[in-house]
């Protein structure tokens, strides 16, 4: 088995942050690469009510999403487990699933490792998994990590 490059997506959650020890330890293994990837969802203007009496425009809203993530990811590949790997920062629009799929098989990596918020019954049914759905979809191996039990439920 040769993990040249791995995938690490991260929301830069607590919960998301659980995949980093272990992208990073994999890393060290097998002398691999990480490129660290945020997905930007993409906004649809919807129509109703938001309590904000001059609601923020769509691209506005984008450009701080952008904005906080190019502050963040620096961090993220800086940070102590990633010394002296090579760590790329990568931000990308879209759908986060298929975005994640679609970056893994671009950049043709050998392995992903993805967080999951731990959510299942109703919480499950109403923000769905990202990390299902790239298990379902990826061309490579994803190694989902799940937070400690006590954090499942957030």
């Amino acid at each position: 088995m040769q993990i040249r490059s791995i995938l690490l997506p991260t929301d830069f959650s607590e919960c998301g942050n659980y995949a980093l020890s272990y992208a990073t330890s994999l890393a060290r293994t097998f002398g691999s690469s990480i490129i660290c990837v945020h997905v930007i969802e993409t906004m649809v203007p919807t129509v109703g009510y938001s309590g904000m009496t001059e609601p923020l425009p769509i691209a506005d809203i984008t450009e701080q999403l952008e904005d906080s993530a190019e502050r963040e990811l620096p961090r993220l590949a800086e940070c102590d487990e990633c010394a002296g790997l090579e760590v790329e920062e990568l931000i990308v629009h879209g759908e986060a699933a298929s975005e994640i799929v679609r970056v893994a098989k671009e950049r043709e990596v050998d392995l992903v490792v993805i967080s999951s918020h731990g959510r299942t019954g109703l919480g499950r049914m109403l923000f769905g998994s990202t990390a299902e759905a790239v298990v379902r979809h990826a061309s490579c191996p994803v190694l989902v990590v799940k937070p400690p039990q006590e954090e499942e439920a957030t």
